[in-house]
């Protein structure tokens, strides 16, 4: 495969870096540069609406539902360009998992209610799947949904929702029925966020940060006709969201921000008198994490254009996820590690860090290190631990 981009790809590429520079609120790319990841829900909104003006908040979506027609070249150069311009992504749940699954396996009618809003920003959505002892091994989730006429009572609890707080909507799999085998009987339910019965607890994780939830569903009334596909079909709907939500999940588009943003900080950080990116110790890291990242982008490539490929395909996006979120531990880890104990400083996302920066006279590449090495830590749980995709590997690839 040549990896080199045609003049025309090139000539894109100016294109989308130009309506960024140009169209990019200030104040949202300041949050992204100063490291407090996720974008706060305000800027991702306003940000989503932004691309939807522009027709681009949907680039690997059919034309039909309102995407591009990118090929997927131009879409990965539009998330490359859009992640070095330090802008906020729009709504990942909403256009990346839920909405490739009411297109796939949700009827006519479905189509027609739920995409629309997605598109245009007017209703974001969570992920309702892991529960308190149902995460790895989510076939064993409890939360039930009973059919009672044209209508289902759902019952139980969910855990690590991103963005349950400022969700709309939430797709969730929920038990309908028992008397299977535990992935027989799932289902793939809609329930409006705004329903009576459900309750939202914040978990506030170690970088600071209240990302996710613990969502309580206690005899919630859902109409029958918001499940997705067949009844107790949701287990291949689940699979097939999780498949696209890790081939995505490499995230190689901000680990090489954050490496090029690590890198600044080693070309101004001096020890012996010299920046500390030329001493070997560093700079072999730094070569290091660019060839493993590189490595990593030319599969995503491979991927994203349809090259075949001998092993089984969930155990390729399985793989994808597994290398994508260790090298995005590793390079905020680096970018701390140069900083040393200055790395430690904590800045409050909520509370303007210009006014700490100028009052304590620090550089203004400290704030958000240390917060985005914490965050980092849950990149090698989320989306499906790395222990269970070493095992769908082993199963998918190898047969054992």
């Amino acid at each position: 495969m040549d990896f080199k981009h045609s003049p025309a790809d090139e000539a894109f590429r100016l294109e989308v870096r130009q309506w960024f520079k140009e169209n990019l609120p200030r104040s949202m790319q300041r949050n992204m540069e100063l490291g407090f990841f996720p974008p706060n829900g305000t800027d991702r909104r306003a940000f989503h609406r932004l691309l939807y003006k522009k027709g681009w908040v949907a680039p690997h979506w059919p034309v039909e539902y309102g995407g591009t027609g990118w090929t997927p070249i131009q879409q990965h150069i539009f998330e490359e360009e859009s992640t070095h311009a330090d802008a906020p992504y729009a709504a990942w749940s909403s256009t990346r998992l839920v909405a490739p699954v009411v297109m796939e396996f949700g009827t006519e009618a479905q189509k027609k209610k739920y995409l629309p809003p997605i598109l245009n920003g007017d209703v974001q959505w969570c992920q309702g799947f892991s529960e308190p002892n149902a995460g790895s091994d989510l076939a064993s989730l409890k939360s039930t949904a009973k059919l009672e006429g044209d209508h289902y009572i759902v019952n139980g609890s969910k855990i690590w929702t991103s963005e349950a707080h400022h969700a709309d909507w939430g797709f969730f799999l929920v038990r309908t029925n028992t008397e299977v085998k535990p992935q027989h009987g799932i289902s793939f339910l809609l329930i409006d966020m705004k329903s009576p019965g459900i309750t939202i607890r914040p978990i506030i994780m170690i970088s600071g940060s209240h990302t996710v939830n613990q969502v309580f569903l206690d005899n919630v009334k859902v109409p029958a006709d918001q499940i997705v596909g067949e009844v107790n079909k949701g287990w291949g709907y689940g699979k097939f969201l999780l498949g696209n939500e890790r081939t995505a999940s490499a995230f190689i588009y901000y680990s090489r921000r954050e490496l090029e943003r690590a890198r600044i900080v080693a070309q101004q950080e001096m020890i012996d008198g010299k920046p500390l990116i030329q001493h070997p110790h560093w700079a072999r890291r730094f070569a290091q994490l660019d060839i493993e990242l590189r490595a990593l982008e030319y599969s995503v490539i491979r991927i994203l254009t349809g090259e075949r490929n001998k092993s089984d395909a969930f155990a390729v996006t399985s793989a994808l996820k597994i290398r994508g979120s260790e090298i995005q531990q590793k390079v905020p880890e680096l970018a701390a590690d140069i900083l040393g104990p200055r790395a430690l400083r904590y800045f409050d996302g909520a509370v303007n860090p210009e006014i700490e920066l100028a009052s304590l006279m620090w550089p203004d590449y400290v704030p958000g290190r240390i917060h985005g090495a914490l965050h980092s830590r849950a990149y090698t749980i989320y989306g499906g631990s790395m222990q269970v995709q070493k095992g769908i590997i082993a199963k998918a690839a190898f047969g054992l």
